[in-house]
């Protein structure tokens, strides 16, 4: 973190100096997004990836100051404070660990980590609920040696609607009930998140970590607000299934939604019990056609409070010609732009992701904590693998806590 007189040409501002490993879809909207920071003089300093070409591409779009021969040129450069990385799960562990130790902060997408080698009987599934948890434990052990931050980059702590939900459950003082929530499309776009060995799981953890990430924050929040103790998911139930693989789904001629998994779940969801007797139920899906389905509603003992983050009807549009908005980004994940349609005037702002780059920031210039840090990454892994588990057995299953 660089001190207050070495802000160059800000003066007293704090500065700090990013780089960014990856250049795909979760890479673009984190570059857009760190030129909304406020207050502090974010410095786009480069970009590493596998493919130089894709990477100085990338570089020249987003404003980026260079690009990178090698990782270890970003672990290197003095210039660099926070490293963002937007790589397959599998490479989570091992760039936050190489990151950490170099002494920079570290972002890292959803899922924190996971287990790579997919169970296939209960001995199995337990192994991937423990290699889940011991790559999670190595991160946050690797961050507290090195002074500096794990930031999860779980774009549903930092929604408006989630944060709105927060305020509006603080001032009922009352205790939330139940949490209903859901991240469904009509599938992946990026082929490493259709196999277990990059992914280290499919829909239920990739899609499912989102709306989980979410009822698991407020549930804390509650906890903290209400005893000074988190709430947290002790025993949940989950179930999954390949539906582009069933029978229903393969008499069809023509599909739609997105097919070619290898050995990941399309649909899954899950019952999480928490310590204090409540619930949330988490569903995730490749399978849904509409467009992202990105929406929670929780219940609490004197409110009940809806978020619809996708679809919303902030500004509905209707064209029969499907290539009459051609020109204009309309909504993620839809398949047609014809007819009625959901067009969000800032779908970064309403999924929280400005918000999520302030926090994170922030974080490292001040020295703070983010409002989304690997705590929470490592509870969402030991649901959602204990899930799995509980998929395969037929049982529930206790959540393993720190």
């Amino acid at each position: 973190m660089k001190q207050d007189d070495d802000a160059g040409a800000w003066g007293g501002m704090k500065s700090i100096g990013i780089a960014m490993l990856g250049y795909g879809f979760a890479a673009n909207f984190h570059a857009e997004n760190y030129k909304r920071v406020h207050g502090i003089d974010v410095r786009l300093t480069g970009v590493w990836g596998r493919r130089p070409d894709a990477a100085s591409e990338f570089a020249s779009v987003h404003g980026f100051e260079k690009t990178y021969g090698a990782l270890e040129e970003v672990l290197d450069d003095p210039h660099v404070d926070l490293v963002d990385a937007c790589l397959p799960t599998s490479l989570h562990e091992e760039i936050a660990m190489a990151a950490l130790n170099a002494g920079k902060h570290v972002v890292i997408e959803k899922p924190l980590s996971g287990s790579f080698v997919r169970g296939d009987d209960e001995a199995g599934w337990r192994r991937c609920l423990s290699a889940s948890l011991e790559s999670a434990d190595r991160m946050i052990e690797a961050e507290r040696s090195s002074g500096k931050r794990i930031m999860y980059a779980e774009n549903w702590v930092y929604a408006p609607g989630v944060q709105k939900a927060k305020r509006l459950l603080a001032s009922s003082q009352s205790p939330i009930l139940r949490i209903v929530g859901e991240e469904s499309h009509s599938g992946t776009h990026s082929p490493y998140q259709m196999q277990w060995k990059t992914a280290g799981g499919g829909s239920l953890l990739v899609k499912g970590c989102h709306p989980l990430g979410g009822a698991l924050y407020l549930k804390m929040d509650e906890g903290m607000r209400q005893s000074g103790r988190p709430v947290r998911p002790v025993r949940v139930t989950g179930n999954v299934a390949n539906l582009t693989k069933s029978e229903a789904f393969e008499t069809e001629e023509e599909h739609t939604i997105r097919t070619g998994w290898v050995d990941c779940e399309d649909w899954g969801t899950m019952v999480v019990t928490f310590d204090d007797g409540t619930v949330a139920q988490i569903t995730a899906a490749d399978t849904a056609l509409g467009g992202i389905q990105n929406v929670m509603t929780v219940y609490a003992g004197k409110a009940t409070v809806q978020i619809g983050m996708s679809p919303n009807t902030s500004v509905v549009a209707y064209s029969p010609d499907d290539k009459a908005f051609s020109h204009e980004y309309v909504r993620e994940k839809v398949e047609t732009t014809a007819g009625w349609q959901f067009t969000n005037p800032d779908e970064d702002w309403i999924n929280g992701f400005p918000h999520e780059m302030q926090d994170f920031c922030e974080s490292v210039a001040y020295d703070r904590p983010p409002k989304s840090g690997s705590s929470l990454g490592r509870d969402v892994l030991a649901v959602t693998y204990a899930a799995y588990l509980s998929a395969a057995t037929g049982r529930e299953v206790k959540v393993p806590l720190d």
